[in-house]
C-alpha cells in the first residue's frame, strides 16, 4: 500500500519552498545557546521530478546516538537515490544539544523522545518536539527513526515497530534485517505521535552510542534503501544474493545481574542461548567467581552491557523470543556475512 505525497507540488519547511525535482539543504532555526549563538536543526530534502511518498529519516533524537548521523550522511550522498521519486526528508541531528555535550538528554536533563508531541510554549525539549512534529513529522507519510544502544550498551541490529499493523509490518520485512521486534508505543515518544497521525513508521536500533559502528551503519544504510524501493520511491533491482530473512519477536526480557562485581562475558550480540546457560560470571576484586549470569529462555542475545563493571539487579543482557531460533541465528550469521 503506497500513500499519497502529503506535500504535493511544493513543500513547505519553515521559510523554505521545494519544488518537484529540487534538493535544498536546510537550517531550522531552533532555541539559542547561553553565549546567544544561533542553533538549528539541519535538514535535508530531496524530491523527485515525479510524485510520490514524502519519508522522514531521523538521526540523533538522543544526542549521544550517532550511528545515525553517518546512515543518513551516506544515503544522501548516494547515487542510489538519483532517481528518486517522491521527497525524502533526511534529518540527521534531531538533538543538536545533546550531540555538542555528547549526551542522550538536551540540557534541560529531558529525553526529547518522551516529550512529543511538545509545546511551542513548553520546556526546550517540548519546543524541539513540537518544532520537529511540526515542520517535518506531519508533513510525510512515512518515517524512519535511527538509534543506538544506551550508554555502555549495544545493540544487534534490529527494527522495533507496531508489526500488527500490515503497512508498518511490510516496511520492517523490506528494511531486511534478521530481528524485528513487536514493540509497544510509549508515551511521549516519537513513534506513539506519528502513530496518532496515521504514519507508519520504524525504529532501528544499532550499535552503541559515542560509537561509529561500521555493521550497523551499512546494515541501515542498505535497510532504508531497501523500504525506498519497497514505497516505489526507488526502482527495484534484480539481486543475485540470497535475502536477509526476517523473524518477527512478540516477546524480549532482560536478564539480570544477581551479584555486584567485574563481569566475564561468555556470550556476545546475535548468539542463540538456551534456558539455564551461562551467559556470565561475576567476579570478585580477588578474582572469586560470586555469581553466574543465567538465560531465563531460549532466545537471542539482541542486546548487551558492554563495561565490566556490574550491580546487583542491573540490566546485562537482553534477550529476544522466537518460535524459530536456529533460522534466526543463521540469519544473524548471513546479515554478518553480508556486510564483511
Amino acid at each position: 500500500m503506497i500513500q499519497n505525497d502529503k506535500s504535493k507540488d511544493e513543500l513547505v519547511i519553515g521559510s523554505h519552498r521545494i519544488k518537484l525535482g529540487e534538493t535544498k539543504k536546510i537550517e531550522l532555526p531552533t532555541v539559542r545557546l547561553y553565549t546567544d549563538t544561533n542553533m538549528s536543526i539541519p535538514i535535508y530534502v530531496k524530491r523527485g521530478k515525479k510524485p510520490g511518498p514524502t519519508i522522514f529519516v531521523s538521526g540523533a533524537i538522543h544526542g549521544d546516538e550517532l550511528n545515525g548521523i553517518e546512515i543518513i550522511s551516506r544515503i544522501i550522498n548516494s547515487r542510489s537515490i538519483n532517481s528518486l521519486r517522491g521527497t525524502l526528508i533526511a534529518v540527521p541531528i534531531v538533538n543538536g544539544f545533546g550531540v555538542l555535550n555528547q549526551s542522550r538528554y538536551l540540557p534541560d536533563r529531558r529525553d526529547l523522545n518522551r516529550c512529543f508531541p511538545g509545546s511551542a510554549k513548553g520546556s526546550l525539549a517540548g519546543r524541539i518536539a513540537y518544532l520537529f512534529m511540526q515542520e517535518v513529522v506531519t508533513k510525510c507519510d512515512y518515517g524512519i527513526d535511527l538509534h543506538t544502544g544506551a550508554i555502555h550498551r549495544s545493540n544487534l541490529p534490529q527494527i522495533r515497530a507496531n508489526l500488527d499493523d500490515p503497512v508498518t509490518l511490510e516496511m520492517a520485512k523490506a528494511f531486511a534485517v534478521p530481528v524485528l521486534i513487536n514493540s509497544n508505543l510509549r508515551d511521549g515518544s516519537l513513534r506513539q505521535c506519528a502513530d496518532e497521525h496515521g504514519i507508519p513508521m520504524l525504529l532501528y536500533e544499532a550499535g552503541q552510542a559515542l560509537r561509529f559502528d561500521e555493521l550497523s551503519i551499512k546494515v541501515g544504510v542498505k535497510g532504508i534503501i531497501n523500504v525506498l524501493r519497497h514505497l516505489n520511491m526507488l526502482p527495484k533491482l534484480k539481486s543475485k544474493k540470497a535475502p536477509i530473512e526476517p523473524f518477527v519477536a512478540r516477546n524480549s526480557g532482560w536478564v539480570r545481574a544477581s551479584d555486584s562485581g567485574f563481569v566475564i562475558h561468555n556470550k556476545e550480540l546475535g548468539d542463540r542461548v538456551f534456558e539455564h546457560d551461562v551467559l556470565a560470571e561475576i567476579k570478585k576484586p580477588l578474582g572469586d567467581v560470586s555469581s553466574k549470569v543465567l538465560s531465563h529462555a531460549d532466545g537471542i542475545i539482541i542486546g548487551k552491557q558492554n563495561i565490566p563493571l556490574v550491580q546487583e539487579g542491573e540490566a546485562v543482557y537482553h534477550i529476544a523470543y522466537f518460535n524459530k531460533p536456529k533460522k534466526v541465528e543463521a540469519s544473524i550469521e548471513h546479515m554478518q556475512v553480508s556486510y564483511e
